[in-house]
């Protein structure tokens, strides 16, 4: 259940939620990477209009999820175990997750956070 989550890395409330995830990072499944990064898009299968819609998550089988599911994915693989992913599709924890990833990713720069990634790693963005 290894991969690579996806992140708005000009957002400090982003990488804080990427850093997060890597300190439950149990298992060393997974990785971070912005968004901003080259070839990202290709890599996912997305426009590149599309990329800053959403975090994103892609698994070692190369199955790509985004918003709420793609953040419960990283955290499943970073404890080990598909509960967190497990309990998002239950279907209305479906819903509420996704509305209110919906309303915090319209208003991500608004919170607080970080220092962005793309400030503290310019290269890898």
């Amino acid at each position: 259940m290894a991969g690579i989550l996806f992140f708005d890395g000009v957002c400090g409330m982003c990488t804080r939620s990427a850093y997060f995830v890597l300190k439950l990072n149990r298992t060393g499944d997974v990785r971070i990477e912005p968004l901003q990064s080259a070839g990202v898009a290709d890599r996912l299968g997305i426009a590149p209009s599309q990329l800053l819609d959403s975090t994103r998550w892609l698994d070692e089988s190369g199955a790509v999820y985004s918003g709420a599911e793609a953040f419960n994915a990283a955290v499943s693989a970073a404890l080990g175990t598909k509960l967190p992913l497990a309990l998002y599709r239950i279907p209305g924890v479906r819903f509420v997750q996704d509305a209110i990833y919906r309303w915090v990713a319209a208003h991500r720069y608004r919170f607080p956070g970080t220092t962005p990634y793309c400030e503290s790693h310019p290269s890898a963005c």
